[in-house]
């Protein structure tokens, strides 16, 4: 009798061949695909494989490093040094930390994606971050002064030159006085009058080593010689007029340190820090330029107290729980009834309605919209042209809430119609027959067992899709731009959602952009979201009834 293991056994030959060996002995190395890239990262390979990757991440991060330390970001280049040490001392330590390895990227991503930028939200929300006040005070204060000067008296013949190494110089001659001088970047240079002359049309011929410019090169270098500025000791500045000329200007403001307050040089009057970001009269004038500044919860609590954001903040909230609302309960009613139609066994082509029913699911969103936005146009929209009545779907307040419900729905409805034919599948079948048995007819089944029973599964979708809802940008500003206008002067629209009426306040309100005000109401919208999802849940025991 043949003992285990032997090679005239069928299962130990069988088990053999499997692992490589063949019957007779001879060991057959079959690797897959598979194997031998994975064998290329193991060993010899892989460590230069690894060396090569940390080398390469270490020279970018290292440049980012000496970009924050030259900004004076000191604490965001510190934080980047510490987050390298640790990729490195992680990934440098062979056999070890092996669990590390695959969390740290992760983590990393996390903290900079989500982490930082919540951060970033909540601080920029107790501050006075708005046009004019995007700079810092030193920044503020050096702004103030190079924008607000006083014209001098003196004015310069000029002649635009170029030296040896490109720069730009102007060879200046004073018109009163016959002095001539050079200005660079870093200052006025006086010179000999001698070494420069002036030719039959007036123009200056430069001295040995500068090269004039004329015709093209002249022409070129406009927008360098508007921009070009010779700063003086005083504080003025010699700024070029057109393309032989330049004058004098002196500064206008001055900052005392002493006092922390900006003067006016010709007037005297002075401009102190309201602690709010910006230097003020004592008759409430104040300097364009400002600075960020902590300023407590009074980006809060302006949405109550200040009624030229109370009045849109409310009407967009409003019309944001009834868009979220409408879209959800529209979307999941169609969706339902189109999966119990599609759930009869004996239904013809249900494949074929299936996919088509899934189609807009299948479509990119904001391609939908934009093709949307243009059969939904008066003048020319398709849809206007197949209805017995011209409608505007986009220019009137109301016509224009409906579409954007209408679309939404229509990008909607498929995903209800997936949940609802998964849900209903897992519905017994046995309670369904146990219902008609009792006498009970269809309504009354679908009432009493199938929809309670469903909303079951589908009560925690139907919260999330809210709450995506509520805060969906995209079918918004892509379809109406968040339009047609209110008419009580506020940036939000007709159709704006607290999110796109956010994103105004931020980015597209003309000078009134403030940031500050749009990270509170985006706060704002987190605890709003936040608390209707749990009441949701609380109030249909989905989190117990899943456990």
């Amino acid at each position: 009798m043949t003992s285990r293991g032997t090679p005239n056994d069928p299962l130990s030959t069988g088990n053999e061949a499997r692992r490589g060996q063949s019957v007779d002995g001879t060991v057959r190395y079959r690797p897959s695909w598979l194997a031998w890239l994975i064998s290329l990262f193991s060993g010899i390979g892989g460590l230069v494989v690894k060396i090569v990757m940390l080398s390469l991440l270490n020279g970018l991060v290292g440049w980012a490093i000496i970009v924050l330390f030259t900004q004076d970001r000191i604490v965001w280049a510190l934080g980047t040094l510490l987050v390298l040490a640790i990729f490195d001392f992680v990934y440098l330590r062979p056999n070890k930390l092996l669990p590390a390895k695959f969390i740290l990227p992760g983590s990393v991503l996390l903290i900079a994606y989500l982490i930082i930028p919540i951060f970033f939200t909540i601080n920029t929300a107790f501050q006075r971050y708005s046009t004019g006040h995007v700079l810092t005070k030193a920044e503020a204060i050096t702004t103030n002064i190079e924008q607000n000067v006083v014209q001098g008296d003196k004015f310069f013949i000029m002649t635009p030159t170029r030296d040896d190494s490109g720069a730009l110089v102007l060879v200046l001659v004073d018109d009163t006085t016959g002095q001539a001088y050079l200005g660079r970047a870093d200052g006025l240079e006086e010179i000999d009058p001698a070494s420069v002359t002036v030719d039959e049309f007036g123009d200056i011929v430069p001295p040995a080593g500068l090269t004039a410019l004329v015709g093209d090169a002249l022409f070129g270098a406009d927008a360098e010689l508007a921009a070009f500025e010779v700063p003086l000791e005083g504080g003025g500045v010699i700024k070029p007029e057109g393309i032989s000329g330049a004058y004098e200007s002196d500064p206008g403001l001055e900052y005392d340190s002493a006092r922390d307050v900006m003067v006016a040089v010709d007037t005297g009057v002075e401009y102190e820090d309201n602690g709010r970001g910006s230097f003020v009269t004592a008759d409430g004038e104040e300097l364009v330029v400002g600075w960020r500044e902590y300023i407590g919860l009074e980006n809060f609590t302006a949405v109550i107290t200040n009624p030229l954001v109370r009045a849109p903040f409310l009407r967009a909230f409003v019309w944001t729980v009834t868009f979220a609302a409408s879209t959800v309960l529209i979307s999941f009613a169609i969706g339902l009834f189109l999966a119990k139609l599609l759930d009869k066994p004996k239904f013809r082509l249900k494949k074929m309605y299936r996919s088509l029913l899934v189609i807009p699911y299948a479509v990119p969103g904001f391609l939908s919209l934009l093709v949307f936005k243009g059969l939904l146009n008066d003048d020319y929209g398709l849809i206007n042209k197949l209805l017995p009545f011209d409608a505007p779907w986009l220019f009137d307040p109301w016509w224009a809430r409906v579409s954007v419900i209408l679309v939404s729905v229509w990008l909607t409805t498929p995903y209800f119609l997936l949940v609802c034919m998964g849900a209903l599948q897992a519905i017994p079948g046995e309670l369904v027959e146990a219902a008609r048995v009792d006498g009970a007819g269809r309504w009354q089944v679908f009432r009493k067992v199938t929809l309670p029973l469903l909303l079951v599964v589908v009560t925690p979708l139907l919260i999330a899709s809210f709450a995506y809802n509520f805060n969906n940008f995209n079918n918004v500003f892509l379809l109406t731009g968040g339009g047609p206008s209110s008419g009580d002067q506020s940036v939000a629209g007709a159709t704006d959602i607290l999110i796109s009426y956010t994103y105004k306040l931020a980015f597209e309100a003309g000078k009134g952009q403030d940031y500050g005000l749009a990270s509170a109401i985006s706060i704002y919208i987190f605890f709003i979201v936040a608390a209707m999802s749990a009441s949701g849940f609380l109030r249909s025991k989905a989190l117990e009834n899943m456990k």
